[in-house]
């Protein structure tokens, strides 16, 4: 009995780990998006404090609902990014758990399975907490339509 594994195993196995290779792709590219908006939201903060200590009161108590704001808007970030890191970390452990499971005896199908259930439910995860901040940025965002309004008369004048 020989140890070596044929070669024509190992490119099957190397074509199976493709699809979740590709998830990882879609992943690193959310994470890109969450850490963008994430260091908006940083580079936001930042400026607030920075002008705080010279602000009028009125200003300052606006800034101090604003930087409560953008608080939260971090959390949410942070979680999603957590989320789909962690989801990033199973598909690589699924990729690993195939190579195991088929160079050797040991039967991981069910870990696999469970392991991309976990995936899924993490990317999903992360995606509702991404639509989350993304909703609560809307939310405090408002358009001031009288000054539209303005704009809209002086172009026509």
């Amino acid at each position: 009995m020989s140890d070596s594994i044929p070669v024509s195993a190992i490119a099957h196995l190397i074509q199976l780990s493709i699809a979740p290779v590709f998830l990882l792709a879609g992943i690193g590219a959310i994470l890109n998006v969450l850490a963008n908006r994430l260091a908006r939201v940083v580079d936001r903060v930042r400026r607030l404090e920075e002008d705080f200590a010279s602000a009028s009161p009125l200003a300052q108590k606006l800034a101090r609902t604003e930087l409560g704001r953008l608080g939260k808007r971090m959390k949410l970030v942070n979680w999603s990014i957590t989320s789909c890191t962690a989801s990033a970390a199973c598909v690589c452990l699924v990729v690993a758990a195939m190579f195991v499971g088929g160079l050797t005896d040991v039967g991981v199908g069910r870990f696999i399975a469970l392991l991309f259930v976990l995936t899924m439910a993490l990317v999903m995860l992360g995606l509702v907490l991404f639509l989350l901040e993304v909703r609560m940025a809307s939310r405090t965002l408002r358009v001031r339509y009288e000054l539209l309004e303005e704009s809209m008369e002086d172009g026509a004048a």
